[in-house]
């Protein structure tokens, strides 16, 4: 009995996530289309930006500021039908030999099978901290908010609200974890047929192309904006975070964490914590700790 009441409590607020409120955003202001030849638009009056993929080339675009910290969102509604073979990124990353990074990835597939959402976590220019995710929706059919929480003690990824995945701070054991690289939002479309779907055995079908992906309803108003060696928030440290930057020692609460194992025991398909055959020699530190 009580495992159906949390499946029902779980239910609803999983309901009510997807109808979070929606921020203006303004992308002409925001962002910068980096690549692509016209085929990515900013339209709606700067409400709404969309990213096409054929066979001549991807788009993509990134942000004009860059944060040390932040709550991110961006409502996205993915590429529909037959998208295997392609990839839309979104995703925060610093630049050089040892940059650090922490990704969405949306990988498509062939129409009826389910979007893979791949994660990674790069620390001085080291990765291989991947989880995927099939989702509880189809993506495809309306915009859902996708969330990157990173602040010094975690980094939470989130979809509707939902908790989807954690990475705490364990420095002190000796694992890297970025915090002193400002980064950037980024995000691509483009054709990843080599990899993306059944590790490349289906590829891209480009009789079905364009392939388009929309963006709308960016937010970063808890975010910390890196300008000339400086942050907008007055400090960085948890103890002095005052109510509106209360999301810099923001961490899972027991609502959050029970959520988090429901995603992660009903919807997980890969987890680099398990892969004893990916790392013979032992499993990563943070995954024997956690």
């Amino acid at each position: 009995m009580a495992s159906s009441t949390f499946s029902l409590m779980l239910m609803i607020t999983l309901l009510v996530g997807s109808l979070m409120p929606a921020f203006a955003s303004n992308f002409n202001q925001d962002f910068d289309i980096t690549w692509g030849d016209g085929r990515a638009k900013i339209l709606n009056n700067s409400q709404l930006l969309t990213l096409s993929l054929d066979k001549a080339s991807g788009s993509g675009f990134q942000s004009r500021n860059e944060y040390l910290f932040g709550k991110i969102d961006m409502q996205l509604k993915l590429v529909p039908g037959n998208s295997a073979g392609t990839v839309t990124a979104y995703y925060l990353s610093s630049k050089g030999s040892t940059w650090d990074e922490i990704d969405f990835e949306f990988l498509g597939n062939l129409s009826g099978d389910p979007y893979i959402i791949h994660t990674n976590v790069f620390s001085q220019g080291k990765g291989n901290r991947e989880q995927q995710f099939y989702l509880w929706f189809d993506p495809t059919a309306d915009f859902h908010t996708y969330s990157i929480l990173w602040n010094p003690q975690n980094i939470i990824f989130s979809v509707d609200g939902t908790p989807i995945r954690e990475l705490k701070n364990l420095e002190s054991n000796g694992v890297p974890f970025p915090k002193n690289q400002p980064m950037r939002i980024y995000s691509s479309l483009w054709n990843a047929d080599d990899w993306a779907t059944r590790g490349g055995l289906v590829k891209t079908d480009w009789t079905q192309a364009p392939f388009t992906a929309s963006y709308r309803n960016f937010n970063a108003n808890n975010a910390c904006v890196w300008s000339s060696g400086a942050s907008s928030c007055s400090s960085n440290s948890p103890s002095s975070a005052s109510t509106s930057n209360a999301w810099l020692s923001q961490e899972l609460d027991s609502t959050s964490q029970e959520r988090l194992k429901w995603v992660q025991k009903n919807y997980m398909i890969y987890n680099y914590c398990t892969d004893t055959k990916r790392f013979p020699q032992g499993l990563p530190t943070e995954c024997t700790m956690s």
